[in-house]
């Protein structure tokens, strides 16, 4: 069995749909991180940068339990544990994982401070326009990019992978981003080929809310909360 530590979210959903495309046996642990839930000692002691998502895997390697956090580690050790979702052929691994390292170091963290900036903020009184003008142009380059990979292949390596479940986390909750993917033809005939996948309908909803994706706005406790990197953060250094 495995534990997902998670919350509503694109992160989370890559490896939801891993764990579906894969039929592996799984349970989800909500963790609240509008109310501050990821900063507990209980779930630092799963995942020390106090994000989602994290796993458990009761049955890992020889047997023995293994906890990993951070999305793409997670992608990849499961694609190792069973042998699917990464090409077989080397030039081909190697390209999905080159996509995968990609997206969140470039796609990922681009498309959250985009969202950040340019959707939570402003519900919140707050504008700063220079934020606003830097990451909605840097997210625009990462949409053309990836509408130039998918020019000519329906997948990014080719063949359906890790990468693509990674990178399709975040482009369905584009419109947050201020992105219309009807400018990238590519990327929307992507994405409706994975949306059409078993795994791309799956909701993970909130228990308290049963929202699977956020339609109210945060509070501006929650929002304070969701900006803290951690415990003693906002203390003087």
């Amino acid at each position: 069995m495995i534990d997902l530590y998670g919350f509503t979210g694109p992160n989370v959903r890559k490896v939801v749909m891993a764990l579906e495309e894969l039929g592996l046996d799984y349970r989800v642990i909500w963790v609240d991180i509008t109310a501050g839930e990821q900063f507990a000692e209980s779930y630092r002691a799963v995942n020390p940068n106090s994000k989602v998502p994290a796993l458990v895997d009761h049955d890992g390697p020889g047997g023995a339990e293994i906890t990993l956090f951070e999305s793409a580690a997670i992608l990849l050790y499961l694609a190792e544990k069973t042998g699917r979702l990464l090409p077989e052929d080397p030039a081909r691994r190697w390209t999905a994982i080159s996509w995968l390292a990609w997206q969140v170091a470039n796609h990922g963290p681009m498309a959250g401070q985009a969202t950040h900036f340019l959707t939570y903020a402003p519900q919140q009184g707050i504008e700063v326009p220079y934020a606003q003008d830097r990451y909605g142009r840097e997210i625009r380059r990462i949409y053309a990019m990836l509408d130039e990979r998918l020019a000519d292949r329906e997948y990014l390596a080719d063949e359906f992978s890790m990468a693509d479940i990674a990178c399709f986390g975040w482009v369905r909750v584009a419109k947050g981003q201020r992105i219309d993917i009807a400018e990238f033809p590519n990327v929307a005939a992507w994405s409706e080929r994975i949306s059409a996948r078993p795994s791309g309908k799956v909701q993970l909803s909130d228990p308290k809310t049963g929202e699977s994706e956020r339609s109210t706005p945060f509070t501006a406790e929650q929002f304070a909360t969701l900006m803290r990197s951690g415990p003693g953060a906002d203390q003087d250094r």
